[in-house]
C-alpha cells in the first residue's frame, strides 16, 4: 500500500473515485474533479455516480472488467503485478498500478466488486 491522497487540502471528504482517477490519468486533483463534473453534467447524474466517472475512465483507455471469484484489493495487487487499474469496491474506489495499491488509507481487506483496466501504454 503506497499513501496517496492528492487533495490540495489533504481531506478525506468522500472524494475517492477523484483521487483515483488523478492517479490513474497522472493528473492533479483539481483536473480529475473538473473531468468527474463535466461528466456528471453531461450525464445529468451526481458526479459520485458508477457510470460517471466511469466514463471518464473509459474515455481515457480504460475498460471495465468482472471479478470472477471473491477477491480483497491485497489479493488482486498479489495477482497483477503489471497494469494500472482502478478497483471499485462497495463504497469506495482506488487506484492499483505493478501489484500495489493507491489510498489514503489502508483498504487492502476490502471486497472489489468489480474493476477497470487501462489498455493504453503509460505515458
Amino acid at each position: 500500500m503506497q499513501y496517496y491522497n492528492p487533495n490540495p487540502n489533504g481531506r478525506n471528504v468522500g472524494d475517492c473515485a477523484i483521487r483515483a482517477i488523478s492517479k490513474a490519468l497522472n493528473t492533479t486533483w483539481e483536473n480529475a474533479f473538473i473531468a468527474v463534473i463535466v461528466e456528471a453534467y453531461s450525464m445529468c447524474d451526481m458526479p459520485s455516480g458508477n457510470a460517471v466517472w466511469g466514463a471518464v475512465l473509459r474515455k481515457n483507455g480504460y475498460k471495465q472488467k468482472s471479478i470472477d471469484d471473491i477477491c480483497t484489493v491485497s489479493e488482486f495487487c498479489e495477482k497483477h503485478k503489471k497494469g494500472r487499474y482502478v478497483l471499485a469496491l462497495n463504497s469506495h474506489v482506488v487506484y492499483a498500478k505493478d501489484g500495489d495499491y493507491y489510498d489514503s488509507w489502508d483498504s487492502g481487506n476490502e471486497i472489489i466488486i468489480y474493476y477497470w483496466e487501462c489498455e493504453q501504454h503509460e505515458l
